[in-house]
């Protein structure tokens, strides 16, 4: 479906909302994550990407809208919805100053919320094609053409850039050699034969891992490599 790769949070401490929500979401083709506080979701923030959350702002633990303040001030700036009871004036101005890029006060109309998913992501570009795919340290620019590591620049060659782009595509997913040679060398990959592949799949590793303390590439037998 169209919108499988853009993937939404949701933080909302009610399971029959979080439920509905989810479900309307998924019906659209959406990728779905829901917590039911802030607990844990920044870990999932670090190893995941995703596009949009929709934030309650009554959440047990952290309030919906400190959450939110926190994440910008730790360099997220992923596009928030905040749902809430909480529909005062003061409420809405708190919602925003912490971070909120749209707000919703419950009870809302599933159809209202979609369409305002569907507007925020329009404006923050993530149904155009993503310009910037992170997973765990790595950030990749695509436009760019660069990588960050840890929050420091690494320089690829053209061949290792677009060779990470690809196993950056197809996390946890077995690839073969061959589907590796057609995607990274194109057009040039013939001659390219299996340890020409491995040789730039260890030069990739020792320039994004040199510790290998992250553990990317896994050797699947009879088959290729897993980045994970």
């Amino acid at each position: 479906m169209q919108n499988e790769n853009i993937e939404i949070v949701i933080i909302e401490d009610e399971e029959d909302i979080l439920e509905l929500i989810e479900y309307h979401l998924s019906k659209e083709g959406y990728a779905v994550t829901g917590f039911l506080s802030t607990e844990n979701v920044e870990q999932f923030l670090e190893e995941e990407s995703p596009s949009l959350m929709l934030v309650d702002r009554n959440l047990p633990g952290m309030e919906g809208s400190g959450f939110v303040s926190h994440i910008r001030k730790a360099g997220y700036d992923i596009p928030v919805i905040f749902l809430t009871a909480k529909d005062q004036e003061a409420d809405l101005e708190e919602g925003f100053e912490a971070g909120g890029d749209d707000y919703m006060t419950k009870p809302f109309r599933p159809k209202e919320l979609l369409l305002r998913v569907k507007a925020l992501l329009k404006r923050s570009g993530s149904l155009q094609k993503q310009e910037r795919i992170k997973y765990k340290l790595l950030i990749l620019d695509l436009p760019k053409k660069s990588l960050t590591v840890d929050g420091e620049a690494v320089s690829l060659t053209n061949l290792e850039f677009n060779l990470l782009h690809t196993f950056m595509k197809y996390i946890d997913k077995p690839l073969s050699r061959d589907f590796l040679r057609d995607e990274v060398w194109g057009s040039e990959s013939e001659g390219v034969n299996d340890n020409a592949v491995n040789v730039a799949i260890n030069r990739l590793k020792n320039k994004i891992d040199p510790k290998n303390e992250q553990n990317y590439f896994h050797p699947v037998w009879g088959v290729g490599y897993k980045f994970a």
